[in-house]
């Protein structure tokens, strides 16, 4: 055990290993945060000048998107060094002052990890490469042909097409779940998970508090090798992948989700533990069995404190049903698990578009999910303009720069939508965001969302995350308490959190209508500084269109 890991000086943060269980955290997406040199890029300085911005907010971490060296093919989810910060976003010296100035604020950072590949120009790749008998020739996956010249299997791409492409130095294929510029790590070689257990060392003794771990059940794959079989058509979603894209079409079962994984999982959870307050949440990018991934991966406490899956990521709107199916079935499937619930993130589109078609009063429905999403059992994860209630972008083919969506274009318009530039002042160039041309355009409608519109009102949506995030912190039971939910008829949603001697009745109205509810029959006290309109008179609960209410149950 490090036990002589303290917190930086000047730090407002305590040493607290549980911090994470309830922790409302803040996505960073670095290009498109704060660009501070005027080359359209947001950087690590960027960030650093906006975290007074998130200390506002109230948020107990942040987590931020890579800014590993990368050729960018996939904007740093494509790493070629893990240990050096790539020279668009800054120096190591300057992550060292964004971590210090955020534990002086108090907050937390996390960083992603991206453990299942990296770039094909790594110079770990290179050399697998290079030849069949090198000492690096194993650390991906490579394999033979089939006699005539074709693929090893029928595996594919998230991106489009085969998993497989042709080396034509080695006479075999090598593996790549994403682009062909992404070749897949080889996780069953012990160097391999040496080598990434390193560079998790490499970032803790840095300083970071913990990590966001990206495809984290991509790591291991079948050695046989085997097809994977076709999955039935009722069973074909899109919330791991597009419509348009046939990777719904097979069961995942031998590219990912190898039971492998967990053994690796326990070495990387006892990396963390030999420091002080650390927390890693895993994504689990598989929407067919996602929360049974999750239970597996945060059983034991001995792996992941936390995963979130991609129930909420989806684009099937919300009811009161199915959120609460999502947080039952996600008790059953990880009794001893803890969820991360996210609406949003870089790769899906925003959720107050996504949820929102035909919805006049924008703002109000904003408010809503925000609060719903900050009462539900588990910790939060907010992306950034999700708290300004930033609406997805449309924009041109002509300025795209994601990959993926180049090449579904337009079927499937990629993941640029929802990355364009935070906008913080109305009337600077380019909404604040830097004086020179951004890497994607600042949406015109995205302008008038500005934290400098805001930041005044006291009815806007950025001031109902900062009210609402402080009403949750005054209640525990919104971040450790359990929950149960009750019986209430559409639109209404109804569930109670608790926590210690403190219960609290949550209803929320899912609709764009007013609603009453009948009281309960226990004693309410009724609980204030949370935005909402609603009421409680004589034997009846009043709740405006897409509101809360919230009472202490005695």
């Amino acid at each position: 055990m490090n036990t002589s890991m303290t917190e930086p000086s000047g730090s407002t943060l305590q040493a607290d290993r549980d911090w994470w269980r309830g922790a409302v955290i803040y996505q960073i997406y670095p290009r498109s945060y704060q660009d501070s040199n005027g080359d359209g890029i947001g950087d690590l300085k960027g960030i650093t000048a906006r975290l007074p911005h998130v200390a506002s907010l109230g948020v107990d971490a942040i987590w931020i998107s890579p800014f590993f060296t990368s050729p960018m093919k996939d904007f740093g989810y494509d790493v070629s060094n893990y240990t050096g910060v790539d020279p668009i976003f800054g120096l190591l010296a300057d992550f060292d002052a964004l971590i210090a100035e955020a534990h002086r604020l108090g907050i937390r950072v996390m960083i992603d990890l991206v453990l299942s590949h990296t770039s094909d120009q790594h110079p770990w790749f290179v050399e697998s490469r290079a030849s069949r008998f090198n000492p690096k020739a194993d650390w991906y996956v490579w394999s033979d042909s089939k006699p005539d010249g074709t693929p090893p299997n029928n595996w594919m791409s998230i991106f489009g097409g085969s998993a497989w492409a042709w080396d034509p130095t080695r006479l075999q294929y090598y593996m790549h779940n994403f682009l062909t510029s992404q070749p897949d790590l080889n996780l069953h070689n012990p160097e391999v998970q040496d080598a990434l257990l390193a560079v998790e060392r490499f970032w803790l003794e840095r300083g970071v508090d913990g990590f966001r771990l990206d495809t984290i059940n991509f790591y291991f794959h079948d050695l046989e090798l085997r097809d994977n079989p076709a999955l039935a058509p009722e069973r074909r979603n899109a919330n791991t992948a597009p419509a348009v894209n046939p990777y719904n079409y097979q069961e995942h079962l031998y590219d990912k989700n190898r039971p492998e994984n967990l053994d690796f999982l326990k070495r990387f959870r006892a990396v963390m533990d030999e420091f002080p307050a650390i927390a890693a949440v895993g994504e689990v990018g598989d929407s067919q069995i996602g929360l049974e991934i999750a239970g597996q991966y945060t059983s034991g406490n001995d792996k992941m404190h936390m995963c979130y899956a991609f129930e909420f990521l989806a684009p099937d709107p919300l009811t009161p049903a199915s959120v609460a199916q999502v947080l039952h079935d996600f008790a059953r499937a990880a009794p001893e698990g803890w969820a991360c619930w996210a609406f949003s993130n870089h790769d899906v589109v925003r959720h107050v578009s996504r949820w929102g078609l035909g919805i006049a009063d924008r703002d109000a429905h904003a408010k809503f999910l925000a609060s719903l999403l900050m009462t539900l059992r588990g910790s939060v994860c907010i992306y950034q303009g999700e708290e300004l209630g930033l609406t997805e972008a449309d924009l041109a083919f002509e300025d795209l720069q994601d990959p993926y969506g180049i090449q579904f274009w337009p079927d499937f318009k990629g993941r640029d939508g929802c990355r364009t530039p935070m906008v913080w002042d109305k009337d600077a160039v380019n909404g604040g965001f830097g004086a020179g041309k951004p890497w994607l355009p600042v949406p015109k409608e995205h302008l008038g969302r500005a934290v400098s519109e805001q930041q005044a009102d006291p009815n806007s949506v950025l001031n109902h995350y900062r009210r609402f995030l402080a009403f949750r912190k005054q209640h525990p039971a919104f971040a450790k308490g359990e929950i149960e939910f009750r019986a209430y008829e559409a639109p209404l949603l109804g569930f109670e959190r608790k926590f210690g001697n403190e219960t609290i009745l949550c209803l929320f109205n899912m609709s764009a209508e007013p609603v009453t509810a009948a009281r309960p029959a226990e004693k309410l006290d009724v609980l204030e500084g949370h935005g909402f309109g609603s009421a409680l008179t004589g034997d009846t609960i009043t709740l405006p269109a897409w509101s809360g209410f919230f009472a202490r149950v005695d």
